[in-house]
């Protein structure tokens, strides 16, 4: 069986091994990886939103009556 290589996680280019830090230092990262998470559901959401939006935007305007030039 393969030895699992240890878990490391990358910080402003250095690589650190998760293990080695401190549990207050795990927790913020585990916290980040939460919040990032969170924020690409949202991001997805958003652009679900923004989609509808428009075609609703189309919708309206052919609803509208039409200007006379």
């Amino acid at each position: 069986m393969a030895e699992q290589q240890p878990r490391t996680v990358t910080i402003d280019g250095t690589e650190y091994n998760l293990a080695e830090l401190s549990e207050s230092a795990r927790n913020q990262v585990l916290n980040l990886r939460v919040t990032d998470q969170e924020i690409a559901r949202l991001q997805q959401q958003l652009a679900i939103y923004q989609t509808a939006r428009k075609a609703y935007a189309r919708a309206l305007g052919e609803e509208l009556p039409k200007a006379e030039h």
